[in-house]
C-alpha cells in the first residue's frame, strides 16, 4: 500500500490525497508536520518537504505535481481516464489553471510564514505577496466566472478544480484576515462545490498552524 506523508491542512498534500481517493488507490496517511516531524520526513525527502508519496516497492515520489503525474500514469495503465488528458489543448489549459492555483497557495503560505514566524516583518515582502495573491485571485475569478460548464474546463472534475478548491479552503482557514471570498463570488461558489464532494470531505484537516512545505 502507498503511504502519503504530510498533513491534509497543506493544500499540496490534500490535492494528492483527493486524487488518489478519486482514483480508488488505497494509501495510508502519515500526518507528519514539516516543523515537528522534520527528521522523519528527511528519511523520505532530504529537503524535509511534503507531500512525499512512498510507493509499494519503497520508492519515493516527492512534490505534489510529480506525485500526481505518477498517479495519473498508473491510472492510464488500467485503461481508465485520468484527471487530466495526456496531451493536447485541454491538457495545456488544465495545467495553466492548476499552476495559477498552486501559485496562489505558494504565496498564501509565504504570507502566513512572514507574519507568523518573524518578529520583524518585511513590509516590502508582505506587500509583494499580497499583490501576487490579489492578481492570482482576479485571474482565477475571471476564469471561473467565464466557465459555462460545471467545472473549470468542462463537465468533469480535473486537477485544476482540485488544486483551486484546496487552495481556496487553505486560504480561507490560514489567512481569514487577508482573504474574504465574498469578494470573489465565482471562487466562493467553486470552493463550496468542491467541499461538498465526498473525496474533499474525506481528505480534510482544519488548518492549525505551520505545517506546510
Amino acid at each position: 500500500m502507498m503511504i502519503l506523508i504530510g498533513q491534509y491542512d497543506s493544500p499540496f498534500v490534500r490535492r494528492v490525497g483527493i486524487a488518489a481517493t478519486l482514483y480508488g488507490m488505497a494509501f495510508e496517511n502519515r500526518p507528519w508536520s514539516t516543523f515537528g516531524d522534520g527528521e522523519k520526513i528527511a528519511a523520505y525527502n532530504p529537503a524535509r518537504r511534503v507531500p512525499a508519496l512512498v510507493l509499494g516497492d519503497g520508492a519515493v515520489v516527492i512534490d505534489s505535481a510529480c506525485a500526481l503525474d505518477w498517479l495519473d500514469d498508473r491510472r492510464r495503465v488500467t485503461g481508465a481516464e485520468a484527471l487530466i488528458p495526456a496531451s493536447g489543448v485541454a491538457r495545456r489549459e488544465i495545467l495553466y489553471r492548476t499552476a495559477l492555483a498552486t501559485g496562489l497557495s505558494d504565496k498564501i503560505v509565504a504570507l502566513f510564514y512572514e507574519k507568523a514566524l518573524h518578529e520583524v516583518r518585511s513590509e516590502v515582502w508582505l506587500q509583494r505577496c499580497r499583490a501576487q495573491i490579489t492578481a492570482s485571485l482576479e485571474t482565477l475569478e475571471a476564469l471561473r466566472a467565464a466557465a459555462t460548464t460545471e467545472w473549470l474546463t468542462g463537465d468533469a472534475l480535473t486537477h485544476a478544480d482540485i488544486a483551486l478548491g484546496c487552495a481556496l479552503q487553505h486560504a480561507r482557514e490560514s489567512s481569514p484576515d487577508e482573504i474574504d471570498l465574498a469578494a470573489w463570488p465565482a471562487l466562493a461558489a467553486h470552493n463550496e462545490r468542491c467541499e461538498t464532494l465526498a473525496a474533499f470531505r474525506a481528505i480534510y484537516k482544519p488548518f492549525t498552524g505551520p505545517a506546510e512545505s
